[in-house]
């Protein structure tokens, strides 16, 4: 939905052009959201953000037992969104889960 509005997704340009960057392979529709909720900038305490996307997300099928993932977002304010995705892929069987970010608000 959010993409719609938008008229684009700045995270997968994001992972798009790091994957040439670095050669390394690039899996962008692995994560879905299984249920909407409101924006995180909506949001205004981390309990408000942890909550509003715990259980958000579940992986397809993107082979992941055994893998070592790097998530990649644009930014990061709480590290909530990071966290329930990096659940989500631990939970499809990846081995670790390590996040990059380009911009922290702090």
């Amino acid at each position: 939905k959010r993409v719609r509005e938008r008229g684009y997704n700045q995270s997968s340009l994001l992972v798009k052009e790091l994957g040439k960057l670095t050669s390394l392979p690039v899996v962008n529709d692995c994560l879905i959201r299984q249920r909407h909720a409101p924006p995180q900038a909506k949001t205004s305490t981390v309990d408000e953000r942890r909550s509003n996307v715990a259980n958000a997300f579940i992986c397809r099928d993107c082979r992941l037992q055994g893998k070592q993932v790097l998530l990649i977002d644009d930014v990061s304010t709480s590290g909530a969104t990071l966290d329930a995705c990096a659940a989500a892929l631990k939970a499809a069987g990846a081995t670790s889960v390590w996040g990059l970010v380009l911009a922290r608000e702090i």
